[in-house]
């Protein structure tokens, strides 16, 4: 179920559907997503799964993929 979850997240900071966000749902294919919200969805995404995202791996949440595949470690 975290999948539902972070996309509920990324709906969030992002500002559009949940049903919009994709598995292939990527800062190339999201307009909104700037690198202020991508701050505030690693925020969100912390916050929501009560984890802490290592600095090295910020960088690398660049699309839903990914996001999940580092959620999943931390948890």
């Amino acid at each position: 179920m975290e999948n539902i979850k972070i996309k509920q997240v990324m709906s969030a900071v992002f500002d559009i559907p949940v049903e919009s966000i994709s598995d292939d749902a990527s800062s190339d294919n999201i307009e909104n997503w700037d690198s202020l919200r991508h701050l505030n969805l690693i925020l969100a995404l912390e916050e929501e799964f009560n984890i802490v995202i290592p600095e090295d791996e910020v960088g690398n949440l660049l699309n839903y993929k990914l996001i999940c595949l580092i959620i999943e470690q931390q948890l």
